[in-house]
């Protein structure tokens, strides 16, 4: 009788424990702040002209667009874009002030507690796909001021689809036990130590521009690791290492070639590509100077990964290096050059190239298979495309062009196999290579 009153006992306690952490989880006094009643259908008035422009830039450097408007869509921040996930697809949801199916009936602190701590209107928990557990650092001031924003977006009728994952991910009630376990809720600290420009690049870089998402591999259960930005599989992308490694990160890119990236979408060796072409030309080629020095600043000196540069792992002579040399000679020569130093602005260069030598080839694979093109930014308006090869190359030979390019010019990573290529041409749905006649 004792035991069974024990084992009540700490049962009792426990859940208590859970039930005050759980609350503490997902209420701030942010919450409390954010007082304001008014809706988000009522559209904020001339004199909030100030604070609307203080939030469209929030908006901008928090990437919003990114999710919240199908691709070549003019329905902004309409939502309806299926955010790819290792669970399934997540539909981002429409966030203009529309009353029947966007945010138009919305408080200030309903949109508080939604994007700082991932809570819906009527309570029910949000998926990490929005990515609350950054937005948590931002600043009371940023939160009123995107809010205000927020209420100035033209209303858009647009019903987004119910997203259906597959059990057990399914059950929203299980984001409460992922919450206690990796999401932190506390507001962006200042640290004394570094000057305001590093504490501005970490704010930007851990907050709004939320970096960690992509670039922090993640665990079984889609939370953080401790590899802060150093590296992460997207499925068909790799969100490459952006600590200060120089094998495989951006230890050997200069201040200003770090700048340069992200305003103009390359540098002097990358062109942003994929998911981070679409970040340059919504979010950082519109940020200001000052503050895409304070990211460079803050990412040239943030935990370098620990991965070094082996001895070459694929020898010259092998066969698959050889087979990739020709492929590359035939069809790669005319942008990349010869010595794989591309054209400055519009085809990478693959010397000495970072992103190329991660472990994870994925990124190679699928740009090689569906081609692509980089960002399209103010300074840089013509930015280069590179054709698909899926319908012209076999698995083998993608597997060898890939494995040439990682293991030329001063680069040296693993070899890539056809198994990996057909894994990534089924993703991708992509073409088989054509039967030659």
């Amino acid at each position: 009788m004792k035991k069974t009153r024990l084992i009540a006992g700490v049962a009792l306690v426990a859940a208590a424990v859970a039930a005050a952490l759980l609350w503490q989880n997902g209420n701030t006094s942010a919450d409390n702040v954010a007082s304001n009643d008014v809706l988000t259908s009522q559209p904020p008035t001339a004199a909030d002209a100030a604070a609307v422009e203080r939030g469209r830039y929030v908006s901008i450097a928090s990437d919003c667009t990114a999710c919240h408007t199908v691709p070549e869509s003019k329905q902004h921040m309409a939502g309806g874009y299926a955010i790819s996930t290792p669970f399934g697809g997540i539909y981002a949801s429409n966030i203009t002030p529309d009353t029947a199916t966007g945010i138009g009936s919305w408080t200030e602190r309903d949109f508080f507690r939604a994007v700082r701590h991932g809570k819906g209107k009527e309570g029910e928990n949000l998926y990490p796909a929005m990515p609350y557990n950054a937005y948590v650092k931002l600043t009371d001031q940023d939160m009123h001021d995107l809010w205000m924003y927020m209420r100035s977006v033209q209303p858009i009728h647009n019903a987004v689809p119910e997203t259906q994952l597959g059990f057990p991910y399914n059950i929203r009630l299980a984001m409460m036990g992922w919450n206690l376990l990796f999401f932190k809720n506390e507001g962006f600290k200042p640290d004394p130590g570094q000057s305001a420009e590093w504490n501005r690049g970490a704010y930007l870089v851990e907050g709004p521009e939320h970096c960690a998402a992509c670039h922090t591999a993640k665990n079984i259960i889609g939370g953080d690791t401790s590899d802060y930005l150093q590296g992460s599989n997207l499925g068909e992308w790799h969100a490459p290492d952006i600590t200060p490694n120089h094998y495989t990160g951006i230890g050997s890119w200069s201040q200003q070639q770090v700048v340069d990236y992200l305003k103009l979408g390359s540098n002097h060796v990358a062109v942003a590509s994929g998911p981070m072409a679409e970040a340059v030309t919504n979010s950082t080629q519109h940020l200001t100077d000052a503050d895409l020095n304070a990211i460079a600043v803050y990412l040239k000196s943030v935990k370098s990964s620990a991965t070094q540069k082996p001895a070459a792992l694929t020898t010259a002579n092998s066969e698959q290096m050889k087979s990739g040399e020709n492929l590359y000679s035939v069809n790669c020569t005319a942008c990349h050059n010869s010595d794989g130093k591309g054209i400055p602005n519009l085809a990478a260069s693959l010397a000495n190239n970072p992103g190329l030598q991660a472990e994870d080839p994925s990124s190679i694979i699928t740009t090689v298979l569906q081609g692509g093109r980089g960002a399209v930014t103010v300074g840089n308006p013509t930015s280069g495309a590179m054709p698909a090869f899926a319908w012209k190359l076999s698995d083998d030979q993608v597997a060898a062009v890939a494995t040439y390019l990682r293991n030329s010019w001063g680069n040296a990573a693993p070899a890539v196999t056809a198994e990996e290529v057909a894994k990534t041409r089924k993703l991708l749905k992509a073409p088989e290579q054509m039967p030659e006649h």
